[in-house]
Order: structure tokens, then sequence, then C-alpha cells
């Protein structure tokens, strides 16, 4: 292994690390490959969702955008071309130096441009493709292996985002069924009815209303807020005669409730 290599490599390694202590940006380890490897880089989903990518300034000219462009819109959060994403999934081992055009890139467009495809695989489930591309020149091996570590890499802490984010939903669920069972039945009645009275996250609402609409007192709706606010659910701050500003912190309150209710 020559030490240019090594030194790439340990400079793709350092993202496992810095990962650990700080939210991982998959566009980061985006950035990183482009540089190793002089290249274009996007990460693809597997529902063709773009979730990082990385341009090269020299890539930017503007006759040069329609290669890509023609069937991905480069920008974080847009799903590419769906035949295009059912071509690179059906690619299960890496391809390099892959000719654009056997892709549907229009020719004239994708002239001396070459790929790599890196399918991401982790136990066997298909997490997305890294699709790494340029037209200085092709290829090589180190070339190769750095795309394979790189997306190895990818793989990994995507698996790490959906199981922490698997995590926050229990810790999540568990504090909205703690709050919501440690409320006496009249306060359940005033959170469903301050929760109908609002449109979307946030917004203003008459206690003096809602108590009067729902046949409970006021005092009941200020203790079912309270308990709300002290399990970090909502925000509540009066706003005088306008009535309480109430914003909803925790996500999925709306749908928890509606499953308790079942």
């Amino acid at each position: 292994m020559s030490i240019l290599l090594l030194d790439k490599i340990r400079k793709v390694n350092k993202l496992l690390h810095t990962s650990t202590t700080t939210k991982f940006v998959f566009s980061d380890i985006c950035k990183v490959i482009s540089e190793v490897l002089d290249s274009n880089v996007i990460y693809i989903s597997k529902s063709g969702k773009i979730l990082g990518l990385w341009n090269r300034e020299s890539e930017f000219q503007k006759d040069r955008i329609p290669a890509i462009e023609q069937y991905i819109n480069v920008s974080l959060r847009e799903h590419i071309d769906a035949t295009l994403n059912e071509r690179l999934l059906e690619i299960l081992s890496t391809k390099e130096n892959v000719n654009l055009e056997t892709l549907g890139f229009d020719k004239n467009y994708v002239d001396g441009y070459v790929a790599i495809i890196n399918p991401i695989d982790i136990a066997g489930k298909r997490l997305g493709t890294l699709f790494i591309y340029r037209n200085t020149k092709p290829y090589d091996i180190d070339d190769i292996i750095l795309s394979e570590y790189g997306s190895t890499v990818v793989g990994l802490e995507m698996v790490r985002s959906v199981s922490d984010e698997n995590d926050r939903d229990t810790r999540n669920k568990s504090v909205i069924e703690s709050a919501y069972h440690s409320l006496s039945h009249s306060e359940k009645k005033a959170i469903k009815a301050i929760l109908s009275q609002m449109d979307g996250t946030e917004g203003l609402v008459v206690a003096s209303k809602i108590a009067k609409d729902a046949d409970i007192t006021r005092s009941v709706i200020v203790n079912a807020l309270r308990k709300f606010e002290s399990a970090g659910l909502i925000e509540a701050k009066s706003g005088g005669v306008k009535g309480t500003y109430i914003k909803i912190i925790s996500e999925n309150l709306y749908n928890q409730l509606i499953e308790f209710e079942r």
C-alpha cells in the first residue's frame, strides 16, 4: 500500500472518530471522498433521495451542469430520476470507470466522464448508492479501494443514524405515554380539546372558551398544560387576554395520543 493511499484512507477514517461526538452529515463524507478522489460525489438513498453531495468547483461550469442535471437535480433532499435509480439499484457490486452513457445520460453531455458506482449494503440490506464521477482521468485501483472504504463508512453511519432515530422514537413514545397516563380523566379531556383547537404545531388557545366547550374547569386545563410542559412535550406561554400560546415540541405527539385513545 502506498503512503499516499494510506494518508487518504486515514483522512476518510477520521470522519468515523468525529461522528462519535458530533452529528454526522452525509455531505461531509461526500466532501472528503471528493477531495481524495478529485471527483463529484453524490450519496443516494434506496428510494432515490439525495442525502449527501459534494461538487468540485471545476465541474460547476455552466456547459457541464446538464451532464448530471439531465437526471439528477443536484440539491439535498431532492429525488433523482426514478429510471436512473432503478439502474443504480441493479448494480450489485462496485463498478468502476462506468461510461455515463450506459446509464442513460446524453452522450453529448457526458463525453469524457467516467464513474464509480458503489452499492451500499449492510447485513445484506441495500441502503443506497454512492455515485462518484469525474472527467479528468479514469479511476485506478487505489481510487476503487478508497471508494469502497468510503461507501462502507457511509453504510455504517446510515445504520447508526437509523438506530439513533429508532432510539429517539422509543424514548419519545415512553415520555408521551408516561405524561398521558399521569393525567386525570378530566385533564385528558382538556388536552384533547386543546390540541383540537390548534392549527398545526403551534398557536393560541383560549382556556375559558375550551373550558366552556368541553364542560371542564379552567384549572383542569392549566394543570394538564403544566404536566405536559414539565414532561418537555409542549411550551406554553400566557398571552394575557389573547389566550395561551402553545408550541408542540415532541415529535409525533398527535399520533401517539390517538394511539393511546384506542
